[in-house]
């Protein structure tokens, strides 16, 4: 096996069904083609997990991918990505953390980490260095992850660094999250579910293997340079009041979705602005590990009731605020660091629980009303229906499959007002005010995602009117694409990218100084077009169609009356003409499928020839 600077070359594969595990090779070629995080973990995901798998089956593998940036030190580059069939869209699925996980498990000796198969018990598996062990542990059923983080490291030792599942990872609830460090999750696309699907409650991981760096004193170097840009202006933000900032801006732009997107602005949104809960909650910042900015946001409640702490973030903030009309800042920090404990990504619980209100209020969710009565508002009920979802009990068993799931079995056109795109809940962004986000979100392989993009920047400049469909929005959102890519590939923190001069050339600097590669800016570039492309083919093959890339009708049929009286809409076929420019744009056929001159030119012809023989 070979072993080049930044990388082991090495997958390390678990079958849980007999805790046998072997090493698997990853040519060279291959780690220079998808680099780390999300890209190798989709050529990963295509090559061992079988066509049409059940996500929640044995067989659909959960893949943990480090990068060559983990272990290096350079700040923000403590990450670590989560790639699987998504139990949520049936398309592939992906989620990021910052963590001390991530550096531990390059530290084992291995680039990846490919879970299949299934324990017959509740297990953890226990990792150090190639050793690998399945320990039962039956007294951690139902534990949140608090305590589950706990209870191992009291067991194994307070070295081991954790990534477990909470209540809602075990009953499967399809948008459930993986935590470590304390409480940072692995949230989007339901990879919770997934490990709970395995009886995978946690994985302990101890290393002890140094990652190479090809040449050393010039990293160090590039090391200072990148923690003195990391605390410029490009940052600011995140470090005086974190991503919850966007609260107020987002309001006073009117693009806050608000009581299930009917609304753009929240008349509460002063209360549970980032200025008013630093004012009144904070509590103090925290790093993520090897990160020189500090983005976490603690916030206390100050009310009569249970002292509660946790971090705020935007998503959350606008999921389980604003859109579910919460206004009281105690009810949205129980709330969120609820959701966390639990272990449930905020974004698909807010998103689910305001259709459910919605529903509720025009009279279609009767059976459910004498143990709910929901209101846009209410907080009380919204405590009590996260503990219902997790639970998977009544009404919460119903939205723990997700907006898109409920929607169908309740049926009575409720579908026009859920709010998801293949399945993933829509984030905080109003596509109608949007129009560049409303593309990136219709067409994004993971569903409704900001994260796989920033094209929502574009609408925040001068690049783009507002109001006027132009087919540059094509062009912009898949070149945000192939940015994203190689942000969550290398692995860097998307709240640094502004920090650099020339992200290309400076990616390109960094990551042949740690290899010993002679990559080039034209080849970094067609490389996040290659892994773009690869998640493509990953949902081609489980039966992605046309049809797929839309917004919820919702954005379609209503205007948006705004306070400064301009009316925002978009139309149907506003939104097909901008996908047909996406389309252009990638040199893809008009109905999104991949042209075979396409696939040789980003050679994926041999990879995607033998990614559908899974390797044994």
């Amino acid at each position: 096996m070979f072993k080049r600077p930044g990388y082991h070359g090495i997958a390390m594969i678990v079958d849980l069904d007999t805790g046998a595990s072997s090493l698997e090779p990853i040519p060279e070629t291959i780690l220079r083609q998808y680099l780390g995080g999300t890209g190798l973990g989709a050529y990963l995901l295509n090559k061992y997990c079988p066509i049409n798998t059940d996500p929640l089956g044995p067989e659909n593998p959960l893949i943990f991918v480090t990068s060559p940036l983990v272990g290096t030190k350079i700040t923000t580059s403590s990450k670590f990505a989560i790639v699987t069939k998504s139990p949520l869209t049936g398309f592939i699925g992906d989620s990021l953390a910052s963590s001390y996980l991530a550096t531990e498990l390059k530290s084992c000796g291995f680039d990846a980490l490919i879970i299949k198969g299934s324990c017959d018990r509740l297990s953890v598996l226990k990792i150090e260095n190639h050793k690998i062990k399945l320990i039962e542990m039956k007294e951690l059923t139902l534990k949140d992850v608090t305590d589950t983080e706990n209870k191992i490291k009291n067991t194994f030792g307070k070295e081991y660094k954790v990534a477990c599942i909470g209540p809602a990872g075990e009953n499967m609830v399809r948008y459930a999250s993986i935590s470590s460090d304390g409480g940072r999750q692995a949230g989007r696309t339901g990879v919770g579910a997934v490990m709970g699907s395995k009886n995978l409650k946690a994985i302990a991981v101890k290393g002890s293997q140094h990652t190479e760096v090809n040449d050393p004193e010039k990293l160090d170097q590039i090391r200072l340079d990148m923690a003195k840009k990391s605390m410029g202006f490009g940052t600011e933000k995140y470090r005086n009041l974190g991503t919850i900032s966007n609260i107020s801006v987002f309001n006073r732009l009117e693009i806050l979705p608000t009581n299930n997107f009917q609304f753009a602005s929240f008349k509460g949104a002063d209360s549970i602005s980032g200025e008013k809960l630093h004012s009144q909650n904070y509590s103090g910042n925290a790093h993520c590990a090897n990160c020189t900015i500090g983005c976490q946001h603690f916030m206390s409640t100050n009310d009569s009731g249970e002292s509660t702490t946790g971090r705020i973030e935007y998503e959350s903030g606008f999921a389980l605020g604003s859109l579910l009309g919460i206004s009281d800042p105690n009810m949205l920090i129980r709330a969120s660091v609820l959701c966390d404990k639990l272990g449930l990504d905020t974004i698909s619980t807010g998103v689910t629980i305001a259709w459910a209100i919605e529903t509720m209020e025009r009279g279609l969710l009767t059976q459910y009303s004498a143990d709910h009565k929901l209101s846009f508002g209410d907080g009380e009920s919204l405590i009590a229906l996260i503990k219902s979802i997790s639970d998977r009990k009544g009404l919460g068993d119903l939205l723990a499959d997700g907006t898109m799931r409920a929607s169908k079995k309740i049926g009575n056109n409720s579908e026009e007002w859920a709010m998801h795109v293949k399945g993933l809940e829509m984030p905080g962004y109003e596509p109608r005010g949007l129009k560049t986000m409303a593309l990136a979100l219709a067409v994004s392989t993971r569903g409704a995602c900001h994260n796989r993009s920033s094209a929502y920047e574009a609408d925040f400049s001068e690049k783009v009117d507002r109001q006027q469909i132009s087919e540059d929005r094509g062009t912009i959102t898949a070149q945000s694409e192939d940015f994203s890519a190689i942000i969550d590939s290398m692995i860097w923190c998307k709240f640094i990218r502004k920090a650099f001069n020339n992200f290309y050339q400076e990616s390109v600097e960094v990551l042949n100084c740690i290899t010993g590669w002679d990559v080039t800016i034209e080849e970094l570039i067609k490389t996040g077009e290659r892994i773009n492309n690869s998640k493509k083919l990953f949902n081609i093959r489980e039966g992605w169609e046309r049809s797929d890339d839309k917004l919820p009708r919702r954005i379609f049929q209503d205007k948006l009356h705004t306070d400064s009286n301009e009316n925002l809409s978009l139309s149907e076929q506003d939104l097909n003409k901008m996908i047909e420019s996406y389309y252009n744009a990638r040199d893809w056929n008009q109905d999104g499928t991949i042209p075979d001159s396409k696939i040789i030119e980003l050679d994926l012809a041999q990879v995607f020839n033998s990614a559908h023989q899974e390797i044994q």
